[in-house]
């Protein structure tokens, strides 16, 4: 298979305003008679299901959750980024463009970044038009702060709930749509297969999670909004639901998976307190623009913090990287902190935390000004910990947090199924091998509000779509094959529980595939997860039926793909024979310890076309080209 990204011709700055010019326009009478299923309702699947219900399109919008306002979007906390420049200190759109692509460790393309850079602008306007409560400077313009990666103050936020309030506005415009009859919901359905007709993306099967019943919806596109799959590794910030299936039900009917291995580890989350947790609380990196992150020089120290005098403290970050300091991406604080800990100066009762600090800002612009900023992200750490992070330092350690990976998509965000979209997370495109901060609300939302719009409406204009009905061959064959999973699931009646077998893959995969990997790890990571998914379809116990509400039979389904996944990633990480971002291979390191990329055999998408069960998946490489950035050694010195 050759990967064509149809990327429009032109200079950088002008093709997305050039694919708008030249695109395929659907006749406003005739939207009516299309029908779009978005599956997801997070902030890219929201903010879709509204624009285009707007244009008059018929949708039908799917969600596991009881309301489309529980999606995990809710939980971002920091901020979304934008070029506006309110702050006059220097930024710009190519500026944002430089500091994503650079950030990525130049592993994502150039005109889905510098368009992602473009519309940024347009995303605040338009949240700031629907009511999104941005915090504002005396002045009454939005206020900004800055996060880990870039030199200027260029993120937007709501307190700590930005992701919270985007995700009300884009809700909002979505029900608006529901009022008015142009979006159908139907909340509490899983989709477990997609259905493809003569080499189109016409439909899905869903089960629904109440009742147990598999239902057909026929469509003339499918767009999947069903956010990134951290839960791979089970202890994760990701909410407990996040899952991979729906994209790796696609991913088995023909979409191709594109650089599974790159997996962001966040580095300013509360550390693990017990075997118990099923997941990780995320400290927002906002709190690195005035926390200094510190550990003891001395290994082993078991002080309390205040007892560790000002001379025996190692603000390593700001020591190794003067010019960013605390404020470099998340990949390098990340790294960094693993560092200091395996060294045996990590912090707490395990060990395994290192220290941010807000004495000093507290000092130099007292509680109110810090409270004012950050309360909730405080009042939320004292309830989890019981620590008052006003009198003591927090502590902190590296998570799961997204994935930059997931399904392939051209630059009209489509896969390699005709039909079939893939937007925010769910999609590979805009963060290469890592994710700056306040990012992803911005790729979800560009995704949402600006670009499935024209791009849906050019893929609607220039292809034929026949008429189909749910009772097509097709659909029958999907649901038989979706039932019979589930089916299977059930009759399995071993000892092990679901909740054991992804515990297992998650550590399997931590120890592996995580912060850092290694070529011989990574070859018995491979044959443990081929060892644990037999022992999943032989001895996994799942209780009850299918015909009623179970939790176990739909977490079941999800850690069967996860373990599927589980295996490429690795596989995917052992092929990248470099470090890059996120991709720490032990084997390809700097003299300083950082990530040495192999830029003649790697500048590339790696994607992987699914073969068949038990079949090695086919690597299909995108060649990446750079022709307004100078491929460099990333440094924040």
């Amino acid at each position: 298979m050759l990967l064509d990204a149809r990327i429009p011709s032109g200079p950088l700055a002008e093709k997305w305003n050039r694919f708008k010019d030249h695109s395929r326009l659907v006749n406003p009478s005739n939207k009516a008679r299309h029908t779009i299923l978005v599956v997801g309702t997070g902030l890219a699947g929201a903010s879709a299901a509204a624009t285009l219900a707007e244009q008059g399109y018929q949708i039908k919008s799917f969600c596991i959750q009881d309301s489309p306002r529980r999606a995990h979007s809710i939980a971002a906390q920091g901020g979304i980024n934008a070029a506006k420049n309110y702050p006059n200190d220097g930024d710009s759109v190519w500026r944002l463009f430089y500091d994503t692509i650079k950030g990525g460790d130049y592993r994502s393309r150039e005109a889905n970044v510098y368009r992602l850079a473009q519309i940024s602008n347009q995303i605040i306007d338009q949240c700031a038009a629907q009511g999104v409560p941005f915090a504002r400077e005396y002045s009454g313009l939005l206020a900004n702060r800055s996060f880990g990666g870039a030199q200027v103050s260029r993120t937007f936020y709501a307190r700590g709930q930005t992701g919270q309030q985007l995700l009300l506005g884009a809700y909002s415009a979505m029900m608006r749509q529901v009022a008015a009859g142009q979006i159908s919901l139907f909340p509490r359905r899983e989709l477990l297969d997609l259905v493809v007709i003569e080499g189109q993306a016409r439909g899905i099967v869903v089960r629904n999670l109440l009742t147990g019943e598999f239902e057909r919806y026929v469509g003339d596109a499918v767009i999947l909004a069903t956010g990134g799959y951290s839960n791979v590794y089970y202890l994760s910030t990701n909410g407990k639901n996040s899952n991979v299936t729906a994209a790796w039900r696609s991913h088995k009917r023909g979409a191709l998976f594109a650089n599974p291995c790159f997996t962001q580890i966040h580095p300013t989350c509360i550390p693990v307190a017990s075997e118990f947790q099923s997941k990780l609380t995320l400290m927002s990196e906002s709190l690195r623009n005035d926390g200094r992150i510190w550990v003891p020089k001395q290994a082993n120290d078991q002080r309390a913090a205040k007892a560790i005098p000002e001379d025996e403290r190692d603000y390593y970050l700001e020591t190794r990287y003067p010019t960013f300091g605390n404020l470099v991406p998340r990949d390098v604080a990340s790294r960094n902190a693993k560092q200091v800990i395996d060294e045996g100066r990590g912090v707490g009762a395990t060990g395994l935390a290192v220290y941010l600090d807000f004495r000093d800002a507290i000092a130099r612009e007292g509680k109110e000004a810090i409270a004012a900023r950050y309360g909730n992200l405080f009042e939320m750490y004292q309830r989890i910990t019981g620590e008052d992070p006003y009198d003591v330092p927090m502590r902190i350690y590296p998570a799961v947090h997204y994935t930059m990976g997931g399904l392939w998509v051209d630059y009209h965000l489509m896969t390699t199924v005709p039909g079939l979209f893939a937007i925010g997370e769910a999609n590979f495109s805009d963060h290469g091998a890592n994710r700056l901060g306040a990012s992803a609300l911005m790729q979800g939302l560009a995704d949402g509000y600006f670009i499935i719009p024209y791009t849906l409406s050019d893929y609607i204009a220039t292809n034929s779509i026949d008429p189909v009905e749910t009772s097509h061959d097709a659909f029958a064959e999907a649901e038989a094959s979706a039932y019979a999973r589930t089916l299977k699931l059930l009759s399995i009646k071993g000892d092990k529980t679901v909740l054991a077998f992804h515990q297992e893959l998650g550590q399997l995969l931590w120890n592996g595939v995580g912060m850092s990997r290694s070529r011989e790890g990574l070859k018995e990571t491979i044959e443990k997860v081929r060892s644990l998914k037999d022992e999943f379809w032989q001895n996994l116990r799942v209780p009850g039926n299918a015909d009623t509400l179970n939790k176990n039979l739909e977490f079941a389904g999800r850690v069967a793909d996860f373990i599927e996944l589980g295996e490429l990633m690795a596989h995917d990480a052992l092929a990248r024979e470099e470090s890059c971002g996120s991709h720490f291979r032990v084997e390809y390191q700097t003299a300083q310890g950082e990530a040495q990329r192999q830029d003649q055999q790697y500048s590339t998408v790696a994607a992987w076309q699914y073969e068949g069960d038990r079949q090695a998946h086919t690597l299909v490489s995108e060649d990446l080209s750079f022709e307004n950035v100078r491929l460099i050694q990333r440094s924040y010195k």
